[in-house]
């Protein structure tokens, strides 16, 4: 797992999330190979047919008891087999740090953040502002009060601590590597005053030139390019039987695409927009050069 001991956003918790997937892909390869109907699952552990597949998705916690009662349905008999995903099932229900900010986080996007925290490699295409991962303090307040206008300071300030924790994951002993493409429009978009847009290039100046940092810019003198979608992240996991997860964010919730034409599709694109893009070193001049007209 990638991360830090302890409770810090890049703590071993973010795997939890991993393991209620490989766990629920592990309970629907198995479902499948005995010929078992989700709504026969369900009833059999006196649960709904939506449930086995919520549970089959990784995106809720495992009862013990459900897990044994599934895999007797299932057939598994070999005391070893039935022992290692019992123990993955309590693996997978280690509360997250973030469920301590369960107040300002929908629980949408805490799947995103177990995710986020338990990558290997997060590749990502940002165009409306700079990417969570490398924003500043100031300018995360000046983009959560924007985005929030009738919330409280308390709620503003609760938006702000989560963001900043969740950074800590890239100065993280085992920490991902962290590729990402902003479109100039991030850097010329205002958000705040003239001296947190200063402050905000300054600091992606000193982050591209971290070893797990590799930033570049999509500039506008390119023109229209391979990210017309929109913004969108790839995960990648170091468990061998994880697959890559592409993460799409809405306004009130997010889709995660593991199959893999799709996930191939966005593959493509990225490597389109790495190769289109300035190169980290022009990038950086790009960034000096904005921060001089500041």
């Amino acid at each position: 797992m990638s991360g830090v001991d302890g409770t810090g956003a890049a703590g071993g918790s973010s795997g939890s999330v991993v393991r209620r997937i490989l766990l629920g892909s592990q309970l629907r390869r198995l479902r499948e190979a005995r010929g078992v109907t989700r709504e026969a699952a369900g009833y059999s552990i006196r649960a709904s047919e939506s449930k086995i597949s919520r549970m089959e998705l990784g995106r809720v916690s495992f009862k013990a008891r459900d897990v044994e009662d599934l895999l007797t349905l299932y057939g598994v008999t070999d005391e070893a087999e039935r022992a290692a995903l019992l123990g993955l099932a309590r693996e997978a229900n280690v509360t997250g740090w973030w469920h301590s900010y369960g107040d300002v986080l929908p629980g949408w996007f805490q799947t995103y953040v177990g995710l986020e925290g338990a990558a290997s490699s997060i590749r990502a295409y940002e165009v409306q502002f700079v990417h969570g991962l490398v924003q500043t303090e100031d300018y995360v307040h000046a983009v959560v009060t924007r985005g929030q206008p009738d919330a409280s300071r308390a709620e503003i300030d609760r938006r702000v601590a989560l963001r900043l924790e969740r950074q800590k994951l890239l100065v993280s002993e085992h920490g991902p590597h962290f590729h990402v493409v902003l479109d100039e429009a991030a850097l010329h978009r205002p958000y705040g005053s003239r001296a947190v847009m200063r402050g905000q290039l300054r600091h992606l100046v000193e982050v591209s030139e971290w070893p797990t940092v590799t930033l570049q810019v999509m500039p506008f003198s390119f023109g229209g390019h391979a990210g017309e979608s929109g913004a969108f992240t790839l995960l990648r996991f170091p468990e061998s039987d994880l697959s890559d997860v592409v993460y799409l964010e809405q306004l009130t919730s997010a889709l995660y695409l593991d199959k893999p034409d799709d996930v191939a599709q966005y593959e493509r694109v990225m490597e389109r927009l790495h190769a289109d893009s300035l190169a980290p070193e022009d990038s950086r001049e790009l960034l000096a050069h904005l921060l001089q007209r500041l």
